[in-house]
This record gives C-alpha cells, structure tokens and sequence, in this order.
C-alpha cells in the first residue's frame, strides 16, 4: 500500500503499489469529491485513494455493483465535457451456464450515471434486456465506510482511531456512521428508490424480472453528514441533474471562450475550463480553485494564486476570490506549531479528524515562503486587468501587512532575501513550491541547510514590491511607493550579484543557510524572468539552457537538467515535468522577447495533451525523453485534474499573444502576436473588459497574427503593437 508519511520529513505522496485503477473517474461540487473506478465502483485495492469524500474525510469507501453475485463486464466508461455527470455502460457475463436460469452473455445492458450536488452522490441505473425471453436476476448494490481522514488514506498511521456507530436500517435506507476523537459524528445515508427487495447494513437486493426489450430503474443517494446535521436531499435523481446542469450551464456561460482551428486543442481547451469549473469552491469570499484530486481538495494559496494568474484574463473573478479569502485568512499572530507569523498568506487549510485534533499541522497552516509575496504581485494584476480600485482599497491592509511581513519575518538574517526554515518538526522541511525534502541541494547532491532563501522567491518579491508601488501611488500614499520601488531596485541588483552562477550559467537554485550557492541549475530560474527580476543578458541565457536538451525532453522542461546529481525524471520535483512551471517560464520567455521559445513550450505540452486521459493536463508527469510513437510517461500518483495544470493552456496561449490590458483607456492589447503552428486561427469570444465585451478572430500569417474584432459591444478598443 503507501508508506507511512512522516510528518518532519515528508507530505507529498509515498506508494508502493499503482492505483487500483489507472483511469480513474472524478467528480467534484462544492466540498464533495468522489473518485470511482471505471465500472462506477469504489473498490478499497491499490493505494485505496477511491471513494467519496467530503469536509477531508472518507465517507465511502467501498460500493460494488453486482449481477447475480458477480460483476458485471465493462463496455464503457466517461465523464461528460462539463464534468457534471458519469457515464458507465456495462453488460452481464454469462451467467448460470449449465442451469435452467442461463442468461447468455450480454443479453442485459446495465447503465450507470452518476452526479454530486448538495453533500450527496445521486446514482441513476437502468437495466434493459436485449433478449428474446424473459430474464430474472438479482442486482446488488454493497457499500461501506471506514471514515479514514484524507491523510490516512495518504499513509499517516494513528494510535488510536475513533469508534464505528451501529447501523440503522429501515425499508428503504440505511445508515452507516462514524463518531470520531474530535467528538464529531460522520454519517453516510443511503437512500433507495424503489424500495429493495432485502436491505441490510452494507447492502441492498433487487430482485428485477424483464420482459424482452423491458427495462428496469433503480435509483440511490448517498448522503453525507456532519455533527448529526441532517443533509436535506431528495432522492430524486432528476432533481439533481436539473439543478447540477444550470449551475454547470452559468458558470461556463460566463466565461470567455476559446474556438481554434484545431480540434484536439479545443479539446485540451474545454477540458481545463471544464476542470476550473469543477474544482471551484464557492465559499463566503467567493470562488476559490481547490487545488486538486484526490489529495489536495480544499484551500491552497500558492496553488490558488497562481491558478488566478494564469486564468486572470479569462475570468478575473477567481483572483478576486482567491484575494478575499486569502486576506480573511491572512496570520495575525506568531504561532510556531504551525509556521504563522503575523502578515503571513495561508499555505493550507484542512477540515478533517486529524486536524481538528492537531494530529498534523493543516488545520491553518502557513508554512510557504511564497505565497504572501505571490498575494501581492496578485493584487497588483488583479487591479491591471480589472481597474477595481475599490477591492484593492478594501484588502489594502492585508496587502501592507503581507508587505511588512515580507521585510519583517521574511528577511530573517536582514540580508535582503526571503528565507524560510520550519519551527516545529512538524512543518514542512522545504516551503517553496518545491516541497518535497530533496528539492534543495547543492551540485554533489548534499541536500541544502536552513534557512534557505530560494531565486524564484526573490523575484515573487520584487514583483510584490514593483506592483504594491503602483497600487501605493495609486491609493496616494507616494512616500510608500517611493520606498517600495528603491527597495525594489535595489534587490534586484543584490539578486543578480548573489545568485547569478556563471558555473552553470544559470542562477542558483537557492542560497544556503551560510549564504552558499546551491550551484544547482533548474526551473527555478525560468520563474526569474516570469517576475522580470533576471537582466536581459541573463535571461537570454536561462531561456536557451532551459530548452537544451538536458532540461527539454520533448514534452515540456524538466524540473532539473539530467545531469543534476539528484536527477531521475521519476522524480517528484527532481527530474519530473510540471505544466504549470512550463507556463510560466514560458510566460517569462515571452515578456524578454523570447516568443518563439515560449511557442516550443507550448507545442510540448499540447503534443503531451493528446495522450492524456480525458485531454486532462495532470500535476505532472515524468521526464523521460520523448520517443517516436510514444506518450509521456505518467506520474502514478500525480493529482488529475489540478487547478494550476488545468490553467496552463490559457497561461500559455495568453503568453504567445503578448496579452495584456488597460482597464482604464479601455484598451486590450497584443504585443507582437505569435501562434504555434499547429493554431492556424483562434476565436476568443466573450473577452470582457472595463464593461465592454469583445469577440475576436486571430490568424496565423507566416510573419506574424492578424487580430480582427468581429463583435464589440462598449467603448474598448482592441490595440496591436506589431
């Protein structure tokens, strides 16, 4: 199964066996999760990650569908385009061969859909007979619970767990539940309808007789509940569907969307606006990307920020959301045991057992070095792209306080750089994006000492302080701006002394806890000139290193070059490709000119888009070389969808276009325009700015985009700098 985690050393995932089944199928509202396997069961094999979950814990753990007592045969399996409902069709083996009752194989279709809404999994099944003569079977349905907190499942092993409660059983339901240490029960209703022939604690039998071409409907929910808090849902399927389909309908209808000439990147495309949709949460703040599936569904902010920023132009109120829930959040006071220091931007919030009882440190956790920077620099986009000075005005405190704990805590040496080292065991060994606790180290492979000040670290700082400026100025507060815009400069100038590496020709990965260079090359670097903190001179030579072919295996640009000490491309963060970190290297390839290197990125991971289940981008996937005729290689255990990987398209095609906006003209502007060759035309419709709405049509020519406007309603104007 999976290794246990030790919290002073390690959170991402350990396993030693493959997921029980690699295409597994997910769904998401709100809270609620569920990952079943392709014939729409949960079944407790592999790293047991299946199930349904909700508020951090697993509140089905096993259901199987059964036909006569065994399982049915698959014939297919998908999620729909919007992520809203689960499709399954399944077919019966044979079944009582030598006996009077023979049912010969495939004479009954069993359909399966599935969907989530309001705290409840709501189960539709048809069974039809295909047969020339009457049929009589008995279809099953098994479940159980085990109410393992999300980080159980991951491998945390405990001492002591809570106790089960006893069934409840009546003719058409059943209850299962869980009351645990933190004195919360957790309970799982299980509804029917029809009523079924025999129910029991666990199971439910029909006894289905069909005439030819007869069909029969069974229908299930399966509530989750909290505290004794009774979830109020009907049982009727229909319901849910409706009401699921017009919150889908509105929240993709209001989005910009995005029709090229290529059907297989519109694929790639809906997809990930697909994925954006599901995995938002709607919460008192307003929209906010769960980070991902199976393991990260609830509140991350670097994830959250840095899915905001890539999507920015397409749907500008997620960084709002992001923004708001993120000021709410923001630590006021020092608190060791979870690495808070006051002004510091939340790292990771979990509802589960574990802890609410401070068995892990992710109740509110806030051990990331860069997410309070990353706050800032998204504040000052977010205004960029939207002219909402009143928002800015109102989260402004929570932008100082970010600033000061920048300075303040951050800075913990007074060097000038932002360092972090944990304070307790139990936090993170290594806070940057990065974390896993090999990710730091220096070129003969000796892992790093804290504090460590990381090069991507330092340019998020001088975004901050380069966009918390203009927003200083803005709001009137010129002094500030001033001192915000020398300190700016000035590390700027420290940075390119301290970290540029002319070893390796690239900067350091980070500088140790005794001010050495980790003479390491990496990605890291490319994120130095997605913030614009690298010399031109620089970054001419990190973009052309991070596309030779020690970095670039073809699908995008390894984490580390293959000649690191450290590298293996089955590496969680040591030789692995992240799309999210192709996407804004790429981004910053762009920003220096470089357009047509951040095309070869984009040409990489659309080509790796193609193998991909579903057209879903995945947290990442191994480094290994790109061969004739082969996909990428898959990361067992990597989240799919992921919030960050599923914005990397639009990051992408926003770079190449040199997207950016005015809000205050209004004006929406295209910088030396580029396409990849595999987009002859693109259409964005919908792209909103300032109150005006555009529709655009951009070609490919062999020397640059022609950007027409087919539909404009308002006052902005479309410019082009050729």
């Amino acid at each position: 199964m999976v290794e246990k985690i030790r919290l002073g050393e390690q959170w991402y995932i350990l396993a030693t066996s493959s997921p029980a089944d690699e295409r597994r199928r997910v769904l998401k509202h709100n809270d609620l999760f569920a990952m079943f396997d392709r014939f729409g069961d949960i079944q407790p094999m592999g790293l047991g990650e299946e199930g349904i979950y909700h508020g951090d814990t697993c509140f089905l753990s096993h259901q199987e569908l059964l036909i006569e007592g065994v399982r049915p045969m698959y014939l297919n399996s998908t999620v729909k385009d919007d992520n809203g409902l689960f499709i399954v069709e399944l077919m019966n083996p044979d079944l009582h061969p030598e006996g009077k009752n023979r049912i010969a194989k495939g004479d009954l279709h069993i359909f399966r859909a599935k969907l989530l809404w309001n705290n409840a999994c709501y189960e539709h099944i048809r069974v039809v007979n295909y047969g020339l003569e009457p049929i009589e079977v008995t279809l099953s349905l098994e479940f159980g619970a085990d109410y393992k907190d999300i980080f159980e499942v991951r491998g945390f092993s405990r001492e002591r767990r809570g106790r089960m409660l006893d069934p409840e059983v009546s003719r058409s339901e059943f209850v299962l539940g869980y009351q645990g240490l933190d004195k919360l029960s957790r309970r799982t209703r299980i509804t029917f309808d029809p009523v079924p022939e025999r129910i029991a604690a666990g199971r439910a039998d029909y006894r289905i007789t069909l005439e030819p071409k007869a069909e029969e409907h069974i229908y299930a929910t399966i509530g989750c509940e909290h505290g004794g808090h009774a979830v109020q849902n009907s049982t009727d399927y229909f319901a849910a569907f409706t009401e699921l389909n017009r919150s889908v309908s509105d929240r993709l209808g209001n989005r910009c969307r995005i029709v090229s000439s290529d059907p297989l990147f519109n694929n790639w495309v809906d997809r990930s606006t697909a994925d954006l949709v599901m995995l938002t949460t709607n919460n008192h703040q307003g929209d906010y990307p769960y980070a991902g599936l199976p393991w990260y569904s609830t509140t991350f902010g670097r994830d959250g920020i840095l899915t905001a920023r890539e999507y920015l132009w397409i749907d500008p109120g997620m960084a709002k959301g992001v923004l708001a829930m993120l000021a709410a959040t923001q630590a006021t006071e020092f608190d060791p045991a979870r690495d808070a220091e006051p002004g510091k931007i939340l790292h990771e919030a979990r509802q589960g057992e574990l802890a609410a009882l401070n068995e892990i440190p992710f109740g509110r956790y806030y051990g990331t070095v860069d997410a309070t920077p990353l706050f800032v620099g998204l504040a000052g986009a977010y205004y960029e792209r939207t002219g909402d000075l009143d928002f800015i005005r109102g989260i402004w405190s929570n932008i100082r306080r970010a600033l000061n704990w920048i300075d303040e805590y951050g800075d913990r040496d007074g060097d000038g750089f932002v360092e972090y080292a944990r304070y307790s065991d139990s936090g993170l060994v290594q806070q940057g994006w990065k974390d896993s606790n090999d990710s730091v180290f220096h070129s003969d492979g000796r892992l790093a000492e804290a504090p460590i000040a990381l090069c991507e670290v330092q340019g998020y700082v001088y975004e901050a302080k380069i966009r918390a400026a203009e927003l200083a100025h803005l709001l009137g507060d010129t002094a500030l701006a001033n001192r915000l815009q020398n300190a700016a400069e000035t590390l700027r100038k420290k940075f390119n002394d301290s970290f540029w590496c002319e070893e390796i020709g690239t900067y350091a990965i980070a500088l140790d806890g005794s001010k050495r260079q980790c003479a390491v090359p990496s990605s890291n670097a490319g994120h130095t000139l997605w913030s614009g903190i690298a010399t031109p001179e620089h970054a001419a030579r990190i973009a052309d290193q991070l596309l030779s072919e020690e970095f670039f295996c073809g699908w995008g640009i390894r984490t580390i070059p293959a000649s690191a000490s450290r590298y293996n491309p089955m590496a969680y963060h040591n030789g692995s490709v992240w799309p999210h970190d192709n996407a804004l290297i790429a981004e910053g390839m762009a920003r220096y000119g470089f357009t047509n290197k951040a095309m070869q990125v984009f040409s990489a991971l659309r080509d790796a888009s193609l193998y991909m289940d579903q057209s879903r981008m995945p947290e990442l996937f191994c480094g290994f070389e790109k061969r004739p005729d082969e996909g990428p290689t898959l990361y067992p255990v990597a989240c799919s969808p992921q919030a960050w990987a599923a914005a990397t398209v639009f990051s992408l095609l926003q770079a190449c276009l040199g997207l950016s906006f005015d809000p205050h003209k209004p004006e929406i502007r295209f910088r030396h325009p580029q396409l990849p060759p595999f987009l002859e035309r693109v259409e964005v419709r919908g792209l909103s700015i300032a109150g005006s709405t555009v529709d655009l049509l951009l070609q490919r020519y062999p020397n640059n985009v022609g950007v027409n406007v087919i539909r404009k309603e308002g006052p902005a104007e479309v410019v082009v700098v050729a």
